[in-house]
């Protein structure tokens, strides 16, 4: 007897009530897949992803230190003006803060690998709280003046101090080549987002203290200050979260462990051979043994070739910005145009924010015509929008300028930072890029008295120019000396080791 439950024997199995039976819906469900794979791996967020959990505090402290840095330099300049500073003392006092910043931070950039990135790190945020607490207590020229050179307080609202160029290696060290401009352009990103939040919050957190509570301005700007130590302890705690695979003498994890770094950072197009890199490791022991009797680093003499020319490059561009720096264009803009606070944060947000959505864009050019192309062909319409700044007579006018150059002003700071990556060897990153800031640093030194000097005598003007046109000769410099240049991981072919992450001296080659 047959189960009455059962099916008859004619009648077919059951199947569900898709389109996938002619195959339409399959083949448009794995298009759609495959397009939206393909959006996020164009915008690197498919490399953040996997990026280990130490990439990402980077990240994450390089955000908080930034929107630090906004808040700071959005009122720096209004706060010596307001305790009395004249312009030019003010261009003295930014000068000198990053000639101070040079010495130290060249020091802790060349030690950072032999006593540890981590420590290096943690000791900068403890300066970082220092210097806030400083500048929220008192209000002597000569006080403030040393505690923003032994100390971290950026008159730029861009990075100084010794934490980008450890970063920036670590995050090289713990990332492939052919991941590295995504990471780059995430680690720039969310660092600019972070300036433009502290530019607004800062703004209307004095707007507030001001208008609503009645504060007087040097009032206000403490309490400012006393936000900026406790963002300094907050990054104290994110440094401490780092774990050992940051530092150089470690192995960072990879599920890939025989993947190559042949990725052409440099927008070269040709391959090495992968059989040349044996050579030339060989000798690189006697390197890896003199390490352990000194902190300081071996580095080759076309390394040191290369270092000049970058160091003269980069002089020209950092000079410029030094003439033209974040808190004198917005001490610019409030006192040509009579703006509060509130809305001059809300402008610098703004810009802050055009130029941290343009670094995606960045990153997605690199990998097309390379970083060195990329970094000129971005970087040079943004020179040429500053020097136009202080041109029109009206606020409209100079927005337009304004908002032009944050287009472009930043999409050269992730393949530069790919770049510097790839064009030294692994080991001399961390002093290499350490030693280019502190050029950087030399060099930005000098614009900010000049710039104090040209205000107090109603030449702002020229400040701009001059910086727009040295930007413009640092872009065609480096274009005409780097655009062929091949990387120096052309053709290196990772051993047996925990992979992509792992830099050449790491895998028994140095």
């Amino acid at each position: 007897m047959s189960n009455s439950n059962s099916p008859p024997d004619d009648a077919e199995p059951a199947t569900l009530p898709t389109e996938s039976n002619d195959g339409h819906g399959i083949s448009l469900a794995s298009k759609l897949l495959r397009a939206v794979q393909a959006v996020l791996s164009e915008l690197g967020l498919v490399a953040l992803y996997h990026a280990p959990a130490d990439s990402k505090i980077l990240i994450l402290q390089r955000f908080v230190r930034l929107f630090a840095y906004g808040g700071s330099t959005l009122i720096l300049a209004s706060y010596l003006s307001d305790l009395g500073v004249s312009d030019a003392r003010i261009g003295l006092f930014m000068t000198l803060t990053l000639a101070g910043d040079v010495l130290i931070s060249f020091l802790l950039t060349l030690i950072a690998d032999g006593l540890g990135r981590k420590w290096i790190l943690v000791f900068g945020a403890a300066l970082m709280t220092a210097s806030g607490i400083v500048f929220g207590l008192s209000g002597n020229y000569w006080v403030l003046l040393a505690a923003a050179i032994l100390g971290v307080i950026s008159p730029s609202g861009n990075e100084i101090g010794p934490f980008r160029a450890i970063e920036e290696s670590t995050l090289a060290h713990l990332t492939a080549s052919q991941h590295r401009s995504d990471i780059y352009a995430w680690y720039s990103l969310i660092g600019t987002a972070g300036t433009a939040l502290g530019f607004v919050c800062c703004g209307w957190i004095i707007t507030f203290l001001r208008h609503d509570k009645h504060w007087t301005s040097v009032r206000a700007y403490r309490l400012v200050f006393f936000i900026y130590a406790s963002v300094g302890i907050v990054k104290l705690g994110l440094a401490l979260l780092l774990s050992k695979e940051c530092e150089v003498t470690s192995q960072p994890k990879s599920a890939n462990a025989t993947e190559t770094e042949t990725a052409p950072l440099l927008g070269g197009n040709a391959n090495a051979d992968a059989n040349a890199n044996t050579n030339k490791n060989a000798p690189a022991s006697k390197g890896e043994t003199k390490k352990r009797w000194s902190l300081l680093p071996n580095i080759s003499k076309e390394s040191k070739v290369i270092l000049v020319q970058l160091c003269i490059l980069f002089a020209f561009d950092n000079f410029a910005s030094g003439l033209a720096p974040v808190s004198w264009v917005t001490y610019f803009f409030k006192r040509k145009f009579d703006l509060p606070e509130g809305k001059l944060g809300s402008i610098f947000s703004v810009t802050g924010v055009i130029s941290a959505l343009s670094m995606l864009v960045a990153s997605s050019i690199a990998k097309r015509i390379g970083n060195v192309k990329t970094m000129v062909f971005t970087h040079l319409p943004s020179a040429i929008c500053l020097a136009l700044i202080p041109i029109p007579s009206t606020l409209g006018g100079a927005l337009v300028f304004l908002i032009g150059r944050s287009c472009t002003q930043v999409m050269d700071v992730a393949p530069r930072s790919a770049f510097l990556a790839a064009i030294v060897l692994p080991h001399e990153r961390t002093a290499v890029m350490g030693t280019i800031n502190v050029a950087k640093t030399c060099a930005q030194s000098l614009g900010p008295v000049i710039t104090g000097i040209l205000g107090t005598n109603h030449l702002f003007w020229v400040a701009f120019v001059a910086a727009g046109s040295l930007k413009a000769t640092y872009d065609l410099g480096l274009l005409a000396l780097f655009a062929e240049r091949k990387s120096r991981e052309e053709g290196t072919v990772a051993g047996p080791g925990p992979g992509p992450g792992r830099d050449e001296e790491e895998q028994g080659g140095r």
